[in-house]
């Protein structure tokens, strides 16, 4: 089958790789019809990865239709069109049977497409893991490129939103208006935020913030600005959306007294040097997670239904799978608009 595979560092190949293939009684075969490029990938795009190996299968975002399944899947059957989480776990213990696979009792928790252990998505098609809890069907009213969105950005979104501590009236931050970042914006809306202040380096994601309805903030001046702009008091949530040094740091800078700052950005960083003075000295709360994608959908399914959360909007590029190393180039480069990157089978 044709996929996508990692080589080097700004090297994705469109190749051939052996077919996935059932490897146990739980598991079933995806044929993905559509797949997208996370920021998250951008880290391994970039020769900053997460495992030592090469020519793996990347991307863990997919949707598609079943056609094949293991002798101990119960809840699904081929033909069934289904979203994949893109973080699974070992499937059997009960965090992981309530959705919550980032608290897997046998430590099991994984992603897509780091490396050669669980193949990623970008590909014709893909081995699901335990797929009963791993994949649910792609709920009515809801198109295919919205429950794409489900697979991983806009719970990772929620999740960022959520542990800010948002509460109706407050005063929000989102520093990095990526995909991600811009769909936290809008939730944060949604949570009953009265103002919400956006940061970023460029220009064309901080105007779709104020088309959201957020204020920008201008980039070196951020603090200053929002400072003025709440007569000193700053935000009461932050959420981070990046994962950088500088942008942790700017994040926690524009945290007010007592203020929650959520940080939702791989950070590759060995040593970010926290400052804790500071936080101590603001009683800041500061959390991070990633993301249990399964245990949000039961909260985002309806606010995407209902018309609230609109993440499809952010999709800037459709492009076939065989375009996949342009589509990376033209994510990495922030090139011809590019924000959400969906490429199709």
């Amino acid at each position: 089958m044709k996929a996508l595979t990692y080589h080097a560092a700004k090297d994705i190949r469109f190749e051939s790789i052996p077919d996935a293939r059932i490897t146990a009684p739980h598991a079933a075969i995806v044929r993905v019809t559509a797949c997208a490029i996370c920021g998250s990938d951008l880290h391994i795009y970039q020769g900053h990865g997460f495992s030592d190996d090469v020519g793996f299968c990347v991307g863990h975002e997919a949707v598609g239709e079943i056609v094949e399944i293991g002798s101990s899947v119960e809840g699904l059957k081929i033909g069934d069109q289904v979203m994949i989480s893109a973080a699974v776990g070992c499937g059997l213990c009960a965090p992981c049977r309530a959705g919550d696979c980032t608290r897997c009792e046998r430590d099991a928790t994984a992603c897509y497409g780091l490396s050669h252990k669980l193949p990623g998505c970008q590909a014709e098609a893909v081995m699901v893991p335990h797929a009963d809890q791993n994949t649910a069907l792609i709920p009515e009213g809801l198109s295919h490129e919205q429950a794409l969105m489900l697979t991983d950005n806009l719970p990772t979104a929620y999740l960022g939103a959520t542990n800010a501590s948002i509460r109706p009236g407050g005063t929000v931050a989102v520093v990095g208006l990526g995909p991600i970042g811009l769909m936290a914006v809008e939730i944060a809306f949604a949570l009953g935020a009265a103002r919400v202040y956006a940061a970023d380096l460029v220009p064309e994601r901080r105007a779709m913030a104020e088309r959201l309805g957020a204020i920008a903030l201008p980039p070196g001046d951020e603090r200053a600005v929002l400072k003025e702009l709440t007569k000193g008091r700053l935000a009461e949530s932050v959420i981070e959306a990046v994962g950088a040094d500088a942008t942790l740091k700017l994040a926690i800078s524009l945290a007010g007294k007592q203020a929650t700052v959520s940080t939702i950005g791989v950070n590759q960083s060995k040593q970010f040097p926290f400052p804790m003075a500071l936080a101590f000295n603001k009683g800041l709360t500061f959390r991070t997670s990633l993301c249990s994608v399964v245990k949000h959908w039961g909260e985002l399914v309806p606010m995407v239904r209902s018309g609230r959360l609109k993440p499809q909007q952010f999709i800037s590029h459709r492009m076939p799978l065989a375009d996949g190393a342009e589509a990376y180039a033209l994510f990495n480069d922030r090139r011809e608009g590019a924000m959400k990157m969906v490429l199709t089978l």
